[in-house]
Order: structure tokens, then C-alpha cells, then sequence
């Protein structure tokens, strides 16, 4: 059964002169087997997670999912490849994949081959397996902190005092959710044109970790 995962990014170019050291490393840009959408595979607290970063076709709903609460919801930055731990002695990770095609959750398991392609393989309740192999379209990602960091952040005590702009002068423009997933796109992205920056941050996937 071949799986028709529904994932994300434009194409930045040619990774070809990717060297061999990082042929073990399932992090980074892909883009899937019909080209409809590309993902992007983070670790996230120790687990390699996977998330829609572009779409071919804007604006997808995932409107197949059993839970009614979550046919709605955008596709664009959709948790795909979940909590998917290291296999012992492979390069090898093993977890969960959800089919947006069909709201499906499955067994999965992503094998990176040579520099610039990785294999995935799903199977449904150990049988019925079948798998396709996604083409990189972008460099590996460093390991995230932002988790890590907003759990343990120190709790101030009380606010600094308030000074006022002096006249003539803007006042700094708040911070946002968005601004923040922004300042922590990877290198090579391209913060307000990335709209989903780092994976890490999602709900989703934070609220997982946590």
C-alpha cells in the first residue's frame, strides 16, 4: 500500500555537494514522491518529527480526518512524521506517520539513503506495507532548543520599569508569535517567507514535548 503523504517547501536548489558525513541525517527539507507538497524533518526534545513547510496547492484543509474538530484545520505546518525515536545499531527512526489522504495514523519508520533521498515505510497493524522515497531539497537542520529553552527559563520576579520613548521616537513594536517563529527559521530560510520557520515551535509538536 503505497502511502500518499501530504507534506511541504519550495524548492531552494540543489543540494548535490551535500558530503557523505551527512548521509545518516533524515533532518532538513524533502520534497515527496508526486510532488504535490515537501516537509520538514526536525529534532524536536530527542525525537525526529516532520511537519508541511509548502504546498503545491495553498490553502489544504484536512478535511479527512475523523475527529470533526480537526477537518478544518490548514495542512500548512500539520504534524506528518510523529515522535519518531532512533532505532538501536540502524540509521534508522521508528514512530508514527498520519496520511492526510485518507486521516489515517501509521506505522512508520525513515531511512536516510546516501546524501539527498530518504525512504519512508508505513505499515497498517503490521501488514499492508509500502513506502515511498522522498528527494531533498534542503540542508540538514541542527537540532532545536527552543523547547528546551522555554522550559526552563528562569521566572523573573517582577517586570523592569516601563520607560517612555522620548518624543519623536517609535516605540519597539511588540513581540509576536509570529515574529518569534520568524527569528527562529534555520539558516538558509528566509524568515517572513517561510511561514512555518522552526517545526520545533508548533503547537503541535511543542505541546507533544511538553
Amino acid at each position: 500500500m503505497r502511502l500518499a503523504l501530504y507534506t511541504g517547501i519550495i524548492l531552494a536548489g540543489s543540494y548535490a555537494g551535500l558530503t557523505p558525513a551527512l548521509a545518516a541525517d533524515p533532518t532538513g527539507d524533502w520534497r515527496v514522491a508526486d510532488g504535490v507538497a515537501n516537509i520538514r524533518v526536525a529534532q524536536c526534545n530527542g525525537s525526529m518529527w516532520g511537519a508541511v513547510s509548502w504546498e503545491k496547492q495553498p490553502g489544504g484543509r484536512d478535511e479527512n480526518n475523523p475527529d470533526v474538530s480537526k477537518k478544518n484545520r490548514p495542512t500548512l505546518g500539520m504534524a506528518t512524521l510523529i515522535n519518531m525515536k532512533k532505532t538501536a545499531g540502524a540509521e534508522q527512526w521508528e514512530g508514527q506517520v498520519y496520511n492526510a489522504k485518507d486521516g489515517q495514523m501509521y506505522s512508520a519508520t525513515i531511512t536516510p539513503v546516501g546524501t539527498d533521498q530518504l525512504e519512508i515505510k508505513g505499515c497498517v497493524l503490521g501488514f499492508l506495507c509500502g513506502g515511498e522515497t522522498w528527494t531533498r531539497v534542503g540542508p540538514p537542520i541542527p537540532p532545536s532548543t527552543a523547547n528546551a529553552m522555554a522550559k526552563s527559563a528562569p521566572k523573573t520576579t517582577g517586570a523592569a520599569p516601563k520607560t517612555a520613548p522620548a518624543h519623536g521616537v517609535a516605540a519597539p513594536a511588540p513581540t509576536t508569535a509570529a515574529s518569534k517563529s520568524a527569528a527562529a527559521a534555520k539558516p538558509g530560510q528566509k524568515g517572513a517567507a517561510d511561514p512555518v520557520g522552526d517545526i520545533c515551535l508548533l503547537p503541535e509538536i511543542a505541546g507533544f514535548a511538553h
